[in-house]
């Protein structure tokens, strides 16, 4: 089947849930401008944000907010902002990554490719990474709001729908006894 085809296939953005976390120890809530970016960018696109939290970046508490989130079945994706650069304080890929069934290497590769049309060499010390955790895509977004909209808008939005197609009908059909 043809990507067209496949995406054309897509749930609607309204059937898709959104859980948001932002990954901070100098922000709150209210000064998370990631977060809202977010938020902001998902609520436009017409998908239901089931949650937004904000949580210290240590490595037990994203991974047990992530896991929580999945676990519950409380959405359909995550997004997370923050603790994807190289200070000793960013531990979200070491969280989250260990947790991917699949990767999704194709969004963190694109996505330090648009960033070096913007940045240039820097972009090479995003470790921004994606994943399926448990049927859930989990994507991993720096903490720059800049580095937030690249992903959101060339990337994660246009496609997501379609990847949430494809995880459904995956395990609609392994439910089913399917190979």
């Amino acid at each position: 089947m043809a990507v067209a085809e496949h995406q054309a296939r897509a749930p609607a953005a309204a059937g898709i849930r959104v859980a948001i976390i932002s990954v901070s120890d100098s922000r709150n809530l209210e000064t998370d401008e990631g977060g809202s970016r977010i938020e902001t960018a998902v609520r436009a696109a017409g998908f239901p944000v089931a949650s937004r939290d904000l949580v210290r970046d240590e490595l037990e508490v994203i991974r047990a907010r992530v896991r929580e989130i999945v676990g519950a079945g409380g959405a359909e994706v995550v997004l997370l902002t923050g603790g994807t650069g190289l200070s000793p304080r960013d531990r979200t890929v070491e969280a989250v990554a260990p947790l991917f069934e699949q990767r999704l290497d194709g969004f963190g590769e694109l996505f330090r490719m648009l960033s070096f049309a913007e940045i240039g060499a820097a972009a090479m010390l995003s470790r921004a990474t994606a994943g399926i955790v448990a049927g859930v895509a989990v994507f991993l977004m720096p903490g720059s709001p800049a580095g937030v909209q690249l992903a959101l808008d060339k990337l994660i939005l246009p496609e997501v729908a379609h990847l949430v197609g494809q995880l459904q009908r995956h395990h609609h059909h392994h439910a089913r006894g399917g190979s």
